[in-house]
């Protein structure tokens, strides 16, 4: 009786032995990271206000009226929307504009008083003049032509230039071309026989 006792605890011992073996030499399972599951789909206009999904930018241009008040973007210009404003300092206080009419082919020079929004034919050419405002001191305030003051710092006069009635001067797209008397070169118009200067403001009275 003793003998199966023994025999049976070594068979038991042996069999727990070899299970300890067979679970020591099962390799290691692989942890595999599962994938990143896919967050929530948002419907359009679903999106909480001023948030955006991480590493993503708006795409297209502001809509319309949401560009802040006086902004352009970058690199934009505002083309034909300049207005000439005359202050109540300057408004009736010019009445004309003395002008030089150069005529290079026989390098002579006459000069002209012009009335203000008017019309001039310079004599013996196909060319007319359409005269319009003078600001004695020039300045830009945003799209609009202006005055500083009623002092001439910066004289300047709107000219229009046609040959034929055709538009020479300014550039198509412009309202007006600006004569400076105290930097000619600005801007200056450009034709082949005649070249047109600013002298002065005449004042009214």
């Amino acid at each position: 009786m003793r003998k199966i006792v023994l025999a049976v605890a070594c068979l038991a011992l042996v069999f727990t032995a070899y299970a300890c073996k067979k679970k020591e030499e099962q390799p290691p399972v692989p942890q595999v990271q599962s994938p990143m599951a896919p967050g929530p789909i948002i419907p359009p206009g679903q999106m909480p206000a001023g948030e955006m999904p991480p590493g993503m930018m708006p795409q297209g241009q502001m809509p319309p009226g949401q560009m802040p008040q006086g902004q352009m973007p970058p690199g934009m210009m505002q083309r034909g929307e300049s207005k000439v404003v005359l202050p109540d300092s300057v408004k009736g206080k010019w009445t004309a504009a003395r002008i030089i009419i150069e005529d290079k082919s026989s390098k002579t020079r006459q000069e002209y008083s012009v009335k203000l929004n008017s019309d001039f034919s310079i004599p013996n050419s196909s060319l007319k003049i359409k005269v319009g405002e003078f600001l004695p001191d020039f300045r830009m305030d945003g799209a609009n032509l202006t005055s500083g003051s009623n002092e001439p710092k910066n004289p300047a006069l709107g000219i229009k230039v046609f040959d034929n009635d055709k538009q020479i001067f300014p550039a198509p797209g412009k309202q007006w071309g600006w004569l400076f008397s105290k930097v000619p070169s600005i801007h200056a118009f450009e034709h082949p026989k005649y070249g047109i200067v600013l002298k002065e403001g005449l004042k009214k009275g």
